[in-house]
């Protein structure tokens, strides 16, 4: 007998959390965590801490006890992804995920998430641009000749 799972709820993004293991969206053919790596992109270490702090429900199981993931948790999964690719922290796909999953709220707490996000990766690109500045000011003084005493290295030993 392969895994035990019920269809999950359309228009969700998969399963929530708190959903049950029996209850968790299997809608089509189940996939062991290899094959959900595989489709996803995603590291199989990477599955199982998702699964461990929640983002991911736990799957199904076969009776040999491997892990059998639905449609559901392909979709889940490819969002956290996208998620994280673009940056969010963990607590920010957590909320977008409740958001996604109640499907009745209203866009503007999904852009009040996406807009102080945006306010974070313009303070990153901030310091990356004066990192940048003092990075070609370092590399500018190094004559790159034989002699002693690098600026650069002096610097970040914080002797110069």
């Amino acid at each position: 007998m392969g895994a035990v799972a019920t269809p999950g709820s359309r228009g969700k993004i998969g399963p929530s959390a708190a959903a049950p293991s029996s209850a968790v969206g299997a809608v089509g053919p189940l996939i062991p965590i290899g094959a959900l790596a595989a489709r996803t992109r995603c590291n199989i270490e990477t599955i199982r801490f998702y699964e461990k702090i929640g983002v991911l429900p736990k799957p199904a199981r076969t009776e040999g006890g491997h892990r059998a993931y639905g449609s559901a948790h392909v979709e889940r999964l490819t969002f956290v992804r996208r998620a994280r690719e673009l940056g969010f922290t963990l607590d920010e796909v957590r909320a977008l995920l409740r958001l996604a999953d109640a499907r009745d709220v209203p866009c503007a707490e999904v852009k009040d998430v996406a807009v102080a996000h945006l306010a974070e990766v313009k303070t990153k690109i901030a310091d990356l641009h004066a990192m940048q500045k003092a990075l070609t000011t370092l590399i500018a003084q190094c004559n790159a000749g034989d002699q002693t005493g690098c600026p650069l290295i002096e610097t970040l030993l914080g002797s110069a």
